[in-house]
């Protein structure tokens, strides 16, 4: 599939390799729904390359050290892959300017009301509505005066 162009965006993530069929996304986006994927930077700015109308969000922990504190209460991981794991986050962490939003994943319901207001605006900007209200768009006279 990546030969073949057929990810929107691809990325080897821990080890693992991951990616987006690209067909799939836009047959989304033209039946007009929102497309929500949770990608890694790499695979941020590959879409945004691709589809440069998307819109980043970018989910950073309240600090390091919650982050650390949360890895460890998971009880999953020997103290190696934790090291990994914050190198890798603080790898991941030092992209969050590439997106248009940060939501601080302190309080998990404000940090989810956050989300939900982020994805809501971007169904009222103008394009969008635009498109969903084409009658009344189309009734409304050019500028006048």
């Amino acid at each position: 599939m990546v030969a073949a162009g057929e990810f929107l965006e691809h990325a080897r993530v821990f080890d693992n390799c991951y990616g987006t069929a690209r067909g799939s996304v836009e047959e989304l986006l033209a039946s007009g729904k929102h497309v929500i994927l949770e990608i890694d930077w790499q695979g941020a700015r590959q879409v945004k390359t691709k589809l440069p109308d998307t819109v980043g969000i970018f989910i950073l922990p309240p600090s390091r050290e919650v982050l650390e504190q949360r890895l460890r209460a998971r009880g999953t991981d020997d103290e190696a892959i934790i090291a990994r794991r914050m190198r890798d986050a603080d790898r991941e962490m030092s992209h969050y300017h590439d997106a248009e939003y940060l939501v601080i994943n302190d309080d998990f319901d404000q940090a989810l009301f956050d989300l939900e207001a982020i994805i809501h605006s971007q169904g009222l900007t103008r394009e969008r509505q635009v498109l969903k209200n084409e009658a009344l768009i189309e009734s409304i006279p050019d500028e006048i005066g």
